[in-house]
């Protein structure tokens, strides 16, 4: 069995050693009779989209150098639940189980594959009560009468009247100020229904 061992620390983390982790994996790969194809170390935040030798280690998983990848903590490799899903995905696409020293996770074991499905099932959970806290949101905001989305740049408005005035025509002034057609008449229109209340107050 060919393993990855993969350790992270972060810049913020005052007095730790990516040594540490490599001991223990080390001794841990040593005992199971793992050979050691490769090891990857970043020294970078959890949350960071990219990490030079995470990237790399996920290449070579590709290419199938290796069967399996060895952290010390799931928290070393994943900032997130969907985070380690996919990652976990990605791996086994490739023949590729992750396992660590320090917690039951191993996704080659039927403890590991079960555990595996209920963080795909948290994750999903907690999409889920994003959507509908988002969805209240906005019927909230909808009913208060508030208006949604990114409100238009008042030079843009100024110069699509003026633009108008002069005689363009909607197509024309979307040529002119790199956007749709629908998006100017609507930004028209709301304007003129705007003027018409303010003058009948």
């Amino acid at each position: 069995m060919r393993v990855a061992l993969y350790a992270r620390i972060s810049r913020s983390d005052k007095g730790q050693d990516l040594n540490n982790q490599l001991l223990k994996l080390r001794e841990y790969a040593a005992r199971q009779g793992w050979a050691i194809f490769n090891e990857y170390s970043d020294c970078a935040s959890g949350a960071a989209p990219s990490r030079p030798m995470l990237d790399k280690m996920r290449r070579e998983a590709r290419g199938r150098h290796f069967d399996v990848v060895l952290v010390v903590r799931i928290d070393r490799i994943a900032r997130s639940t969907c985070h380690l899903l996919n990652l976990c995905e990605e791996l086994k696409q490739n023949g590729v189980d992750l396992a660590c020293t320090d917690q039951v996770f191993d996704t080659s074991s039927s403890l590991g594959r079960m555990m595996f499905t209920v963080l795909g099932a948290v994750a999903e959970f907690e999409l889920d009560l994003i959507r509908e806290r988002t969805k209240d949101g906005l019927a909230r905001a909808r009913a208060q009468g508030k208006r949604l989305g990114r409100p238009p740049k008042t030079e843009s408005l100024g110069k699509m009247i003026a633009l108008k005035a002069d005689g363009l025509s909607c197509r024309q002034i979307s040529e002119e100020m790199g956007m749709s057609r629908s998006a100017v008449r609507q930004r028209l229109r709301r304007d003129k229904i705007q003027k018409r209340d303010q003058g009948g107050k």
